[in-house]
């Protein structure tokens, strides 16, 4: 009985929480569109992630030991934490994207300005943040979903970090040969 009332009580705060969340990072991306349109691409990757952190909550629900449902119930913390988690990943693969070490027929193209100059200025680092953008509609849709990707599997973003560590250490020790 106890645990069916802790899985009630902690639905309860996700479903808060991620409307909450939803509300903040969603005025947060309204704001930047309509003033400045700065960081546009990472507030909707941001969003996604989080929402992905709150949803892989809830679909472990049933399957938490019953220490770790009342640890959940009791602190709000832990329900963010996750969740947070999930967003922080989002914004590594939007880098990842972004530098193109993350790339394919599966993931988004993005259109990013060059620098006008050889060394880029503050001028260029203003334009990265407001004019980079998905190439199509489809590549807005796959960073989307990548995003809540990110959010919802813990492990995807630090498995990806991981062969790309171990790709590039070979290809480090293949020149030292």
């Amino acid at each position: 009985m106890d645990r069916i009332v802790n899985i009630h009580i902690l639905t309860k705060r996700l479903i808060v929480m991620t409307l909450i969340c939803v509300m903040v990072f969603g005025a947060i991306f309204g704001l930047s569109y309509f003033f400045s349109q700065r960081f546009m691409m990472t507030w909707a990757g941001f969003l996604c992630g989080i929402v992905g952190g709150f949803v892989s909550i809830q679909q472990r629900i049933k399957t938490v030991s019953d220490e770790e449902l009342e640890l959940l119930t009791k602190s709000w913390f832990q329900i963010l934490l996750v969740p947070v988690f999930g967003g922080v990943f989002s914004l590594v693969l939007y880098c990842l994207f972004l530098s193109g070490i993350v790339s394919g027929t599966l993931f988004p193209a993005f259109y990013i300005p060059e620098p006008s100059n050889s060394i880029p200025d503050s001028g260029f680092m203003i334009d990265l943040f407001t004019k980079t953008y998905p190439l199509t509609g489809q590549d807005f849709a796959k960073f989307l979903f990548w995003s809540f990707v990110a959010g919802f599997s813990e492990r995807f973003v630090p498995q990806i970090i991981s062969n790309v560590v171990n790709k590039a250490s070979e290809k480090d020790s293949e020149v030292d040969r």
